[in-house]
């Protein structure tokens, strides 16, 4: 395959293919970040493993991705974006393979993980950046679309997938599942994927890579940790402390190194800074809707982890029409009015949620995740679009791995604090009966705990165990609602900043 450069003029005639295989990869990055979740009750069995380590089975791939990303962008410009891919997909492939048949402890799943993590850092930007450089201008919007489509329903694929693999086999089906998906998209992409880099040579800056690499690690190392350890925490404020020290130097740096990793000029630009917010608070909104979802359908609702990962379809359903037709009304009305509507959307379906109770019908939340879906599309494709227009090819995988780093902290963020939000108003809400005060430090911090116990008690013959449950799931309830009105919240500002900041994009003289 020709090689495409920053200067060339002829796009590949099988882009489109191109932009298919890209897709598959960006898949199998999105849904590791949430296979494992539906797994972890069979896999703390198996292992025998205790809530720290489950913990740090799911922290450790989120920390190495996104602590990585930008390097990993910047290795893709400098070397090579199509082997990135390739790289990255064989480190997830034989990570996963590994895990599936030699794995016996729970530190060898972690390490495995964060294995998983790194190649997946690899993958996630050359995507992205390989679809920037082979789709001429007047293309991209829709490309872009569908990428951020596919990157939008991974998610939920891996839900799905999760709750497939552990109900008919074993949790090391959650992990051998990736591996002929992977083995087709290398063998595809070895073939029609062309190879593309910065042609400017310029050499990679090491010390702003391992000052993004500290920084970003810590930051996410503080937000994914807060939550179970106290805000307060002495490790927390440390890690918070060291992010923000690395970070400032970084951009210190940036500023003397002739070569920099990430060009600060790039954030002077409104459409590349405000697409970065808007894509992290969109995350924001969507990881901490999902994360409540998977206990509301199973705990409440009594759904298995398949049922309620099914549960989550009519969220893709409409995010993908919406994410991939944007470009179209990107044209028509102008991107800042596609994603103020879309954020507004989003706010709307949250508020809407907020009237949910725990006997609701199905068929309204159905209703409430199609509308979040179609908002969530509208936001996320113009926005990677905005953020992917505004650097220069050279620095398509830079620009990619930036873009992807914050959707990293704002799903992070989402998690930890519509988390906590949710612990909040559970704790201060749930009714212990007095026959269970023995277990109500072990019921106010833990919902899944509370629903156990209180099943235990009923199976003793002990009617104040169905007091238990419902004042759990009553509760529960209340919190996820206290917490969708925050998330709300979030969108509502997001949209306003948009509006108010970003400004519209210059049609006139588009490719034809």
């Amino acid at each position: 395959m020709d090689e495409v450069n920053s200067n060339h003029i002829d796009y590949p005639k099988n882009r489109w293919l191109v932009l298919a295989v890209l897709s598959l990869s960006l898949v199998i990055v999105m849904l590791n970040n949430v296979t494992l979740n539906v797994a972890l009750p069979e896999l703390s069995t198996d292992l025998e493993a205790d809530n720290s380590e489950l913990q740090w089975i799911m922290d450790s791939y989120a920390l190495v991705f996104g602590g990585t990303l930008l390097v990993m962008g910047a290795l893709g410009d400098r070397f090579g974006r199509k082997g990135a891919l390739q790289i990255g997909l064989i480190i997830v492939g034989c990570a996963s393979a590994w895990t599936a048949f030699y794995a016996q402890n729970s530190t060898e799943v972690i390490f495995a993980r964060a294995t998983m993590g790194l190649g997946a850092a690899l993958v996630m930007p050359s995507t992205l950046s390989v679809v920037l450089v082979v789709f001429p201008p007047n293309e991209r919007g829709k490309a872009i679309g569908i990428w951020a489509a596919m990157a939008g329903i991974g998610a939920p694929i891996g839900l799905i997938l999760g709750g497939w693999a552990v109900e008919n086999y074993n949790w090391e089906m959650v992990f051998l599942i990736n591996v002929p998906i992977i083995i087709f998209a290398l063998i595809v992409g070895a073939i029609i994927v062309p190879r593309s880099k910065d042609q400017n040579q310029r050499p990679l800056d090491a010390i702003g890579a391992i000052l993004s690499v500290v920084s970003l690690a810590s930051l996410l190392y503080g937000i994914i940790e807060g939550p179970s350890l106290g805000w307060y925490d002495s490790q927390v404020l440390v890690s918070f402390v060291i992010a923000i020290v690395f970070g400032f130097g970084f951009v210190l740096w940036q500023r003397k190194v002739e070569y920099p990793i990430l060009p600060l000029e790039f954030f002077k630009n409104q459409k590349f800074t405000l697409g970065l917010v808007a894509i992290a608070l969109a995350m924001f909104v969507m990881f901490s809707f999902m994360f409540m979802q998977m206990l509301h359908f199973q705990l409440v609702r009594g759904h298995s982890a398949l049922s309620a990962a099914i549960r989550f379809f009519p969220l893709p359903m409409g995010l993908m029409p919406a994410a991939a037709n944007s470009d179209k009304l990107v044209a028509k009305f102008g991107r800042p009015n596609v994603i103020t509507t879309g954020l507004v959307l989003v706010s709307a379906g949250l508020f809407l949620f907020t009237m949910v109770e725990v006997d609701t019908n199905y068929w309204q939340i159905a209703a409430t995740f199609v509308l979040l879906g179609v908002g969530m599309g509208l936001t996320m494709a113009p926005s990677t679009t905005a953020i992917m227009d505004a650097i220069p090819e050279s620095k398509a995988g830079v620009g990619s791995a930036t873009n992807d780093a914050s959707r990293e902290i704002g799903g992070a963020l989402g998690i930890a604090i519509g988390g906590s939000v949710l612990n909040e108003i559970y704790q201060s809400n749930i009714s212990i009966p007095s026959s269970a005060s023995a277990n109500s430090q072990l019921i106010e911090s833990s919902f899944p705990a509370a629903i156990k116990i209180g099943s235990e008690m009923l199976a003793k013959g002990n009617s104040e165990g169905a007091l238990l449950i419902a004042s759990a799931k009553d509760s529960f309830v209340e919190g996820m609602i206290g917490a969708c009105i925050v998330a709300g919240c979030v969108a509502l500002i997001a949209a306003f900043i948009v509006k108010w900041k970003m400004p519209e994009d210059d049609y006139s003289n588009e490719e034809e």
